[in-house]
């Protein structure tokens, strides 16, 4: 579906009700109805209270590292011959990656509202050790969920939450992946509401969390504006993000969403093929849907089925997308491309070689992107790709997938 209007002033969505156009919304079940509600209602009041922003502010400086750099990659921009090429350094945040905005907002969010036990999800492992870290610095009680196939191919990620203080609950149900590690938590949640909050880790799920996690990383494009100004006195021709629930990239691009511009390209993982199952590129083969808790493109068979999904990349192995790209995607201001495995490794191993900047693999996934574009365009364009998170989680991973044996 493809739709030509105007997209809405961006500061007035998603509506009361949760809603990017069409998609979004609350589809959870009646007993975290309440729990949602008092949610939006506490975070609402914190977003307005300038004693809880001026205390994020300060740990995201003192604790997590803000503001991250945008760093010229000159030695890539000389080889591509075009572009010149950007990273924003989410790399360089605490713990590793640009979760750890979030996961701060949300644990400080928690205490506001009484609540001691924490809960999360995690793929790629990055949201679950910011999370773990955050409870270990703000004193909540933390219990991650993750899947069973993650867990082995993020065992230093696992280990770093459990040295944390967190328990890691593996989940051994369906493809043993994010989907299910997100199905368990909210079982957890539906059981346990009263005293535990929820720290969902991407712009998915029910409302509010599409609006709270778009809100609590846009201190990223917010950076990369201001950063861009200083440094070349104009604004980027292209913003490039990975996109797996899509938190960076929406973060990165929301404050560029007014600049007509300023070309926003968002990136799925495309797998090792077009067939279903060897993929997680929601736009190339999903219908609109229902899944944990938001109305949105996934990728389901003609039965409504949840399809398996594929990517070299945990973070990115999840079969929906967030709602709001969803929305912009339909109003033709975020274009969608796609990098497979083999593209995506192919970045890790050339930023690393090119820069010393050993990326994650889901950035990668935008790097490949990056690369591809900033070589196509003149001298006189600029690119920024964010670098969303660091890839030493991943190297195990890469080795495996790249044929080389580690000790």
């Amino acid at each position: 579906m493809t739709v030509q209007t105007n997209p809405a002033p961006r500061e007035l969505l998603p509506d009361e009700r949760g809603h990017f156009g069409p998609y979004g919304g609350m589809y959870v079940p009646e007993t975290l109805m309440t729990a949602l509600y008092e949610l939006n209602e506490a975070y609402l009041e914190a977003r307005r209270d300038t004693g809880f922003q001026a205390e994020l502010r300060r740990l995201l400086k003192e604790y997590a590292g803000r503001p991250t750099e945008l760093y010229l990659a000159e030695r890539l921009t000389e080889e591509l011959g075009g572009a010149k090429l950007y990273l924003k350094r989410e790399d360089l945040l605490h713990t590793g990656a640009h979760k750890i905005n979030n996961a701060l907002a949300q644990a400080l969010l928690a205490k506001r509202m009484g609540k001691k036990r924490i809960i999360a999800e995690t793929g790629a492992g990055q949201h679950g050790i910011a999370t773990a870290s955050v409870c270990a610095k703000l004193g909540l009680e933390c219990v991650i969920y993750m899947g069973a196939v993650d867990m082995e191919r993020q065992s230093l990620n696992v280990y770093r939450m459990r040295l944390c203080g967190a328990e890691v609950r593996g989940v051994e149900a369906g493809q043993k992946t994010l989907k299910e590690a997100i199905n368990e938590a909210m079982r957890d949640w539906v059981t346990n509401v009263r005293e535990t909050h929820y720290i969902l880790g991407s712009a998915l799920g029910a409302h509010p969390y599409p609006m709270m996690v778009r809100d609590f990383h846009r201190v990223i494009g917010r950076e990369t504006k201001t950063q861009i100004l200083e440094k070349e006195g104009r604004l980027p021709d292209e913003l490039i993000a990975c996109v797996g629930g899509g938190s960076n990239a929406i973060g990165f691009f929301f404050d560029f969403l007014d600049d007509p511009g300023v070309k926003l390209i968002g990136v799925e993982a495309g797998g090792r093929g077009a067939s279903p199952g060897d993929h997680a590129a929601r736009f190339r083969g999903g219908r609109l849907g229902v899944l944990q808790g938001c109305k949105t493109f996934i990728l389901q068979n003609t039965d409504g089925q949840i399809e398996l999904t594929h990517s070299v990349s945990a973070g990115l192995d999840y079969a929906a997308i967030g709602p709001e790209h969803a929305y912009y995607r339909d109003k033709r201001r975020i274009d969608y491309d796609q990098a497979t495995d083999a593209e995506a490794l192919d970045a890790f191993t050339r930023l690393a070689r090119g820069e010393g900047i050993i990326p994650a693999l889901e950035s990668s996934h935008g790097a490949a992107c990056a690369l591809r574009r900033a070589a196509g365009l003149g001298k006189d364009k600029i690119v920024i790709l964010n670098l969303s998170g660091r890839g030493d989680k991943d190297v195990r991973e890469a080795a495996k997938q790249l044929g080389e044996k580690l000790p």
